[in-house]
Formats: structure tokens, C-alpha cells, sequence
């Protein structure tokens, strides 16, 4: 197997009684690119996500992370070999300050992960590995901030550094700008844009806002129904008639997304 494939998946199915979610998607990521996937409402892209991240099990089919079978695993299981995922709606402790959230996050990989209760000045070495990531993802100078007290676009922020603080090989973020006014989405793109320049990263992207996919991506898998209809680089998807009419809707919003590549 192709040691530079960090996660794959082989026909995988997921099935909802009579409907079929995600029918035989067959996809390789590469490991530290930042690949994306797209598609209409419905196409299956966050029920994907959940079969990657372990929240479903899968009908059929099956997903490869660094060359081992993780199908059958759960959830906790994934994050701890490596796979972080977000969500579309914000996941964070919302009575415990930035520093707070970052910490706990670190702390869970470490060997005090079930001393939570500890004077946190006895883990010196979480503060400052959440330090490090608040300065990533632009939320330094609000660490004593309560997380409920935060604007939404920082709230996604946080969301990122907590993930970033287990330490993930292979990040999944679900609509990391959904309910972000357009104001706020150029500090999500400049975190994303900083992971993926600190290395060590592999970054999936599900994401409906065209300037971060075409800003932010190295490839694309398009899918429709539940199917993938297309896959490659950005300038390769935005020229791809078969995107152009299962996706785009017509030839304005075409020439729209084409205006956002790099």
C-alpha cells in the first residue's frame, strides 16, 4: 500500500433504511494536503465525515487509516490513533475560559488525562502547549475569556485549537464557517492557512463557501447523491462540465467559483 495515503476508503456504504447516503465512495487522501469534499445538500458529505470519524458504522465498504482497518473501530478509538474531527455546530466547554478548553484538550493526551480536578499549575507543560495553540489559531490575549462569552467566529476558532490540542494527524472539518457572518470567514481561512503551513498536517475540508475551498485546497472530490462525480485539483473541478451541471446549477454561478482560484 502506498505509504503516502493517510486514509482511504473502499466502496463505502451507508445506507438508511431505504436510502442510501453514501453509495460506494472510494477516495485516497494523501498525507499533508488539504483535500476537500463538495456537493449539494444531500450529496452525503457530512454522513461521509461521520463514517471517517467512527459516529456511523458503515453498511458496506471499508476505511484505511495509514495502511490499518479502522471500520470496525469506535470513535475514541480513531481520535486516539490520530483523527480529530469538528462539527458543523460548535463544540466547546462554554463555562471554562479559552485556556481552560485548549488545556483539558491537551491534557487528554497526556498521562494526567484523569487528573482533571488538579491544580492546573501542576501541568505546566498543557498551559503551554495551549498557549502555542491560541497563538495559532488568533486567540492569544483572550485565554481568561469564558468560551460562552466569545464571538461566534472565535468560537470556531477555539473549536480548532481544542481539536489541534489532541494532537490529530488528520483533521476533519465539517463547515468550519457555517453561521459566521462574511466578515469573520478570512480568520478561519488564516487559521486553516497556518495548519496547513506548520506541516505534519492533513486537513479534510467539507466547506459550501467557494473562496475557502478553492483558497484552501490541493484536491476536490465532488459528490452528488451520495456518489463521487469528479475529483482533482481546484482549476480541474471548476472547469469540469459534469460539476458544472450536477453542482453548479448554470453557467453564472460557474464562472463565479472560477473567479475564486488561486
Amino acid at each position: 500500500m502506498d505509504n503516502t495515503i493517510i486514509l482511504e476508503t473502499n466502496r463505502l456504504r451507508k445506507d438508511f433504511g431505504g436510502l442510501v447516503a453514501v453509495a460506494g465512495v472510494s477516495v485516497k487522501v494523501r498525507q499533508g494536503t488539504s483535500h476537500s469534499i463538495i456537493g449539494p445538500n444531500g450529496a452525503g458529505k457530512t454522513t461521509f465525515f461521520n463514517l471517517l470519524s467512527g459516529v456511523f458504522k458503515p453498511t458496506g465498504g471499508t476505511i484505511y487509516f495509514k495502511g490499518h482497518d479502522i471500520t470496525a473501530l469506535p470513535a475514541y478509538q480513531r481520535s486516539h490513533l490520530g483523527i480529530g474531527r469538528s462539527f458543523q455546530i460548535t463544540n466547546i466547554f462554554p463555562n471554562l475560559t479559552v485556556l481552560e478548553n485548549v488545556r483539558l484538550a491537551a491534557q487528554s493526551r497526556g498521562r494526567d488525562n484523569f487528573k482533571l480536578l488538579s491544580d492546573f499549575r501542576a501541568f505546566g507543560r498543557y498551559q503551554e502547549r495551549a498557549l502555542e495553540i491560541l497563538e495559532l489559531v488568533g486567540l492569544r490575549g483572550k485565554e481568561l475569556t469564558v468560551a460562552h462569552a466569545l464571538p461566534h467566529g472565535d468560537k470556531r476558532k477555539l473549536e480548532i485549537g481544542i481539536l489541534l490540542a489532541t494532537e490529530p494527524e488528520l483533521l476533519l472539518l465539517d463547515e468550519p464557517t457555517a453561521g459566521m457572518s462574511q466578515e469573520e470567514v478570512p480568520g478561519i481561512m488564516e487559521v486553516i492557512g497556518k495548519i496547513k503551513a506548520s506541516g505534519g498536517k492533513t486537513i479534510m475540508l467539507v466547506e459550501h463557501k467557494m473562496e475557502i475551498i478553492m483558497r484552501a485546497s490541493d484536491v476536490i472530490t465532488v459528490m452528488h447523491l451520495g456518489s463521487v462525480i469528479a475529483e482533482g485539483t481546484p482549476a480541474q473541478i471548476a472547469n469540469d462540465e459534469a460539476v458544472q451541471a450536477a453542482y453548479l446549477g448554470g453557467t453564472h454561478t460557474y464562472r463565479g467559483w472560477r473567479a475564486h482560484q488561486p
